[in-house]
């Protein structure tokens, strides 16, 4: 009878969950086809905020402080042998103060 009982309760428990995830995504589906007005015809003090300068990241500006015009990510292909040497010159670089306290 106990057992009865638990698969009764899982299944009430796991009907609920379902019909929770179906009405959330119809719910993000209506939100997604929302269409919002356009913020800068709305009021005047819209516009107003609007004619101001916007603030771009500092990594998408060169030395001088204008907008870099290049792909971000270059990606090359680098043999095994290739990506250990480059890792193992960074780590020999840097300090590493365990090999200062055996040395002396």
């Amino acid at each position: 009878m106990l057992h009865l009982i638990y698969i009764v309760a899982f299944t009430i428990i796991a009907f609920m969950a379902v019909s929770n995830l179906i009405r959330s995504l119809i719910t993000v589906s209506m939100d997604s086809q929302r269409r919002y007005p356009n913020r800068q015809n709305s009021t005047p003090k819209a516009k107003k905020w609007n004619n101001t300068r916007k603030t771009i990241h500092p990594e998408l500006l060169d030395e001088r402080g204008k907008p870099i015009n290049e792909p971000l990510l270059v990606m090359r292909s680098v043999s095994v042998e290739d990506a250990r040497q480059q890792l193992d010159a960074i780590y020999n670089a840097s300090p590493n103060p365990s090999k200062e306290t055996e040395e002396e």
